[in-house]
């Protein structure tokens, strides 16, 4: 009962904390059409969210993962993708260039946010699998980053589609391509290298768990003899 109660208070914690930096975010955006458009994934996760926490309470690795992408997506919704001030950011703390350092001519954090989709989504899509009764194993694995991959391509024909019926700036605003034709593919291939990674950080992780656990199991049982 105590974990369950110390459970609920760190997601509510979680929670707040996000509406706070949502908050924050919401004032004075770059550009509030843009600000808007991309505010609708927030809230479809918040919709799905609520109509399924009676039966699916995230674990807190999962939630503080969600959070920390959510984040991520409002600065982008705040700055709009295409200038986020992250170089000059970077310039503050290390006084150097960090797109110069790195031969990058155009702004990245487009590309952070797609390859941070992955990585830090597809471990809560495996949990919410395996509450759904998927077993752990291969295809608990597989299955996430063919999820990823596949909204990551919806989410980019939905991107097509509103830019079609926007505006040719608020168009280019929401699409963020910066020029790059190739944008759409490097986006989803970023999505899917951050979704791979989480998973062999996911199954080192649950191997490396099991092994201390049965560690323990034959320190006791040596204990007891």
């Amino acid at each position: 009962m105590d974990a369950d109660r110390s459970h609920r208070r760190y997601l509510l914690t979680l929670l707040l904390l996000f509406l706070a930096i949502w908050g924050a975010l919401a004032i004075s955006p770059v550009d509030r059409h843009d600000w808007l458009l991309e505010n609708q994934l927030v809230l479809v996760l918040a919709v799905a969210l609520l109509l399924g926490h009676r039966h699916y309470l995230p674990s807190p690795a999962a939630a503080t993962l969600i959070v920390i992408y959510l984040c991520i997506h409002q600065l982008g919704a705040h700055y709009t993708y295409a200038k986020v001030p992250y170089d000059d950011w970077w310039q503050a703390l290390t006084g150097e260039s960090l797109n110069q350092a790195l031969g990058w001519e155009r702004n990245q954090f487009d590309r952070l946010a797609h390859l941070s989709y992955g990585l830090l989504l597809a471990y809560p899509i495996r949990e919410v699998l395996i509450r759904l009764g998927l077993r752990p194993g291969l295809w608990s694995l597989l299955l996430p980053v063919d999820i990823v991959l596949s909204t990551s391509a919806i989410y980019e024909l939905i991107e097509w589609f509103g830019a079609e019926a926007l505006s040719a700036g608020e168009g280019r605003t929401f699409l963020a391509t910066q020029d790059d034709r190739w944008d759409p593919q490097k986006d989803m291939a970023l999505a899917a290298a951050g979704a791979i990674v989480a998973m062999v950080l996911t199954t080192m992780l649950s191997g490396a768990a099991r092994q201390a656990l049965r560690r323990g199991s034959s320190g006791r049982s040596a204990a007891r003899s």
